[in-house]
């Protein structure tokens, strides 16, 4: 983003606006009405937040990346940052790009910096405020007024603005809508300097119905198209939101949620329902999926269909409770005692967190076991835009098959996979089926018989081979062929996306595939890897004693192949397109 002096707008194509104040300072509700106005305005967004996990709050800032075109990234630097107090100044002064712009509160800053060409602009954020509401509001509602600049200085569409905080604050006492509107018309009529205006160029998405939303929501709803209509949880940072929309909205479609009285209750309760022949979803954080683990190897030996939400961040123990991390690839894969084998996929973005919600469904009826979603804490706090997604299509209505089962009916047959029948179906064989955490045989009845066990095991395990065997292989982007592949899973997608175009604008031979089906992985990955002279499994995860991160530790042993090398970082960050583009340079040169 360039200042100018003139009149007229100076056109943009993309803009990251990085807000930083605490997190009493409703700095998120800035970012979130922004970034859901980018959905009602053909924009592309992308947003980034880091919270305090204390109680008492503290430090914080959002940040939003807002595009005409495709944004694949939360941004590496600000063209814009609004700093509300001089710790939020001297923190983040730094993450300016050179040449812009920081608006900062006059009344709390005092002690500037004059380098790199940044342009200092300061308005009193929260004199103005108490002026435009009145000396009883105090600085409460200067984020509405920061919202207003914004929206002057941007040339944002004002009338859908308003409209999206008139619905935010509809429900509220009338006084609450009233003074948020007089703090944001005083912000947006409020000059400042010689700053000038700018307006985006026309976005790619004109002829698309464009939603905006965060990662936790999207997969709620995708759950309940999938099918969901039953499960249990235990509140954890950053899960909960899941569980708060599923209690809310399950009951809408004859449903119902049951926050339990622990994780091993919860997870109990989900196997439960879902043994009753109802689709269900548990889900937690790294912490909570810990303690649900001796149930899932209940349901990995009872091959009992359910999905499972893991919420990725910081760890281990309490660990970073409001940071990103991907160090629970390995816990979702093998975390049980015993070989028991489960499906693992992870969404790539938050759009993705739909479609993965119902491909876990699917997965979980069609091969009749667990299936763990790695989401992580940046999909699921942040927000993005996105086409809206055709209900008709994906839509599943779920439907509880009691239907009689004929003699020859087992569930555990050697030569298929497990279709079980809910309580209360009748068996016109006379011989009811059994579930239990024993070994047992194709009834179900419990055997310690060595042969059956073996049997049961290669059971267990082929159905997961049979489906690597279905599985597409991952698009290349980039080149198809060359120097270095990169490799990713979760929210390293748009950075790595990002990554290749810069290398590839820099003449480098570089493609990049994604990796959405975790455990198994889809047979002939090896193919691709030949193609190229090197291997970056890029995750946020730590090398560890062997040198590697978790995804690539996987690829290793699985393809035997010693290419394969590791980019890992454990900051409690998302990956910058600065930090991917610097460690492909120095592969290139090694």
């Amino acid at each position: 983003m360039s200042t100018s002096n003139s009149s007229s707008p100076t056109s943009l194509r993309n803009a990251v606006i990085r807000l930083a104040g605490n997190s009493q300072d409703g700095i998120q509700s800035i970012g979130g009405f922004l970034a859901r106005l980018a959905g009602r305005t053909q924009k592309d967004v992308m947003t980034y937040m880091t919270i305090p996990s204390t109680i008492s709050g503290g430090p914080s800032i959002f940040q939003v990346h807002l595009g005409s075109g495709e944004v694949l990234d939360p941004g590496d630097e600000a063209d814009v940052l609004v700093a509300f107090y001089q710790h939020s100044y001297d923190a983040h002064f730094s993450s300016i790009r050179d040449g812009g712009v920081c608006l900062y509160d006059s009344g709390e800053v005092t002690e500037l910096k004059t380098e790199r060409g940044i342009k200092n602009i300061g308005i009193p954020f929260t004199q103005a405020t108490i002026e435009a509401i009145g000396g009883s509001a105090r600085d409460r509602g200067k984020n509405m007024f920061v919202m207003g600049t914004i929206c002057a200085v941007y040339q944002l569409d004002k009338e859908k603005l308003v409209g999206i905080v008139s619905r935010q604050f509809g429900k509220k006492d009338e006084s609450v809508l009233r003074n948020a509107m007089l703090a944001f018309d005083a912000g947006y009529a409020y000059p400042v300097g010689d700053l000038g205006t700018f307006e985006f160029e026309e976005g790619i998405h004109k002829d698309e119905h464009r939603l905006s939303t965060d990662g936790n929501t999207l997969m709620s709803m995708g759950l309940i198209a999938a099918g969901v209509r039953y499960g249990s949880a235990y509140p954890i940072t950053p899960w909960s939101s899941i569980m708060e929309t599923l209690r809310s909205e399950l009951p809408k479609y004859g449903g119902i949620y049951v926050q339990a009285e622990d994780e091993l209750a919860a997870v109990s309760m989900t196997i439960g329902a879902a043994f009753a022949g109802h689709l269900a979803v548990t889900g937690s954080s790294g912490p909570g999926l810990s303690l649900k683990m001796e149930a899932l190897s209940y349901a990995s030996m009872a091959e009992i269909p359910l999905i499972v939400i893991n919420v990725q961040r910081g760890g281990p123990s309490t660990g970073l409770p409001t940071s990103v991390e991907q160090s629970d690839l390995l816990q979702a894969i093998y975390g049980s005692h015993g070989d028991a084998p489960r499906i693992v996929l992870s969404p790539k973005d938050v759009e993705d967190c739909f479609y993965i919600a119902i491909e876990a469904g699917r997965l979980a009826r069609e091969y009749s076991c667990p299936v763990i979603i790695l989401s992580d804490q940046a999909i699921s706090s942040r927000i993005e835009a996105f086409t809206e997604p055709n209900l008709d299509e994906w839509w599943i209505e779920p439907e509880l098959d009691i239907a009689p089962r004929p003699e020859d009916f087992k569930p555990y047959p050697l030569d298929q996979i497990t279709r079980h029948a809910p309580p209360g179906t009748k068996m016109l064989g006379g011989k009811y089926p059994t579930v239990t955490g024993l070994e047992h045989d194709e009834w179900g009845h419990p055997s310690g018989n060595a042969k059956m066990h073996q049997q049961m095991t290669d059971k267990r395990r082929n159905k997961l081979i049979a489906l690597s065997k279905k599985l597409p292989l991952p698009e290349v982007y980039g080149d198809a062929e060359g120097d270095v592949l990169l490799v990713g899973w979760g929210c390293t997608y748009g950075p790595i996306k990002e990554s290749i175009n810069r290398l590839q604008s820099e003449g480098h031979k570089v493609g990049a595939i994604h990796l959405r089906n975790l455990h198994p992985l889809p047979a002939g990955l090896d193919t691709i890897f030949a193609k190229f002279k090197k291997v970056l499994v890029v995750e946020i995860n730590d090398v560890g004693v062997y040198g590697y991160g978790q995804l690539a530790m996987i690829l290793r042993a699985s393809l035997a192949d010693p290419k394969i090398e590791s980019l890992c970082k454990t900051d409690g960050l998302t990956f910058r397109i600065r930090e991917i583009v610097t460690a492909v340079e120095k592969t290139l040169a090694s």
